[in-house]
């Protein structure tokens, strides 16, 4: 049987995740997930892909705050829910999106932390960020994620990675929200649409892989590898492909433990559908 192994949600983007037994399925990817974002002063998005320290912030839920802690610095809290602040405009890649700044405070946090002038936002309750990707349909929204609202990778396509490598690389390097088990390895490749718990979703686009993967996330420390070592054989069009990419088609809960079920499989293929 193939079932959830793993579930993580990522407040801050960018910044580390918290790994829950159960996450609520919104209309925007899991409850608090890239609900928050660290922005520079032209209110574009920082990165770990440019600012690797990023990693070394720790994220947990404190009642009804998050806790915010990094190294040499004393930890820093965020409400939950802030019916006041600053209404700005923040960049995420091409899209312009309606944010709360969480006020001075907060961005000394992070900008002692970075070293560059930077503020934190969340995303305002009342803005519809469109999903922009082609597989999108009508209202359907994204948080702060790059891109879409969930990542899935199985433990069988990382177990087979880390048997090429000289050091294996945990889970976390790659950032998933789902980790599914029992399968083998890259089977979600073949998925168009599964049954997670009471929820379904779309599996709409293979991850292209930029630079994170490389970050320790424990050390903030940057490398070559695992991505040296993916290219190898799961190159496609000079992009790197490792998870897939979901969109939910509907809501509920998602529990480890939850049986994947296939629903449909993939009617296009890729070179990796052959595997």
């Amino acid at each position: 049987m193939i079932s959830v192994g793993a579930l993580y949600v990522y407040p801050v983007k960018s910044c580390a995740g918290i790994q829950v037994d159960a996450a609520q399925v919104t209309a925007t990817g899991f409850e608090w997930d890239r609900r928050w974002m660290v922005v520079g002063e032209d209110g574009r998005f920082l990165s770990q892909r440019e600012h690797p320290s990023m990693a070394l912030i720790r994220v947990k839920f404190a009642e009804d705050r998050l806790l915010l802690s990094a190294p040499h610095l004393v930890d820093f809290q965020v409400p939950l829910q802030r019916e006041e602040g600053s209404a700005v405009r923040v960049t995420v890649w091409r899209d312009e999106c309606r944010a709360i700044d969480e006020g001075g405070a907060a961005a000394r946090w992070f900008t002692d932390h970075l070293g560059i002038n930077a503020r934190l936002v969340r995303l305002a309750d009342d803005d519809a960020r469109p999903l922009g990707a082609s597989a999108a349909q009508p209202g359907d929204r994204v948080s702060f994620a790059d891109a879409y609202p969930f990542l899935l990778l199985s433990q069988g396509s990382l177990k087979k990675l880390n048997n090429l490598l000289s050091l294996p690389v945990p889970m976390d390097r790659f950032r998933p929200n789902i980790v599914v088990d029992g399968c083998k390895p890259h089977d979600e490749d073949h998925w168009g649409s599964v049954r997670i718990g009471e929820v379904d979703f779309a599996v709409v686009k293979p991850c292209a892989r930029c630079v994170i993967p490389t970050i320790n996330q424990q050390t903030a420390e940057r490398g070559r590898e695992p991505l040296q070592t993916l290219a190898t054989y799961r190159l496609e069009d000079g992009q790197v492909l490792f998870g897939q990419n979901l969109v939910q088609r509907g809501s509920g809960i998602v529990r480890v433990g939850d049986q994947v079920v296939i629903l449909e499989l993939h009617r296009h293929s890729t070179r990796f559908c052959d595997d």
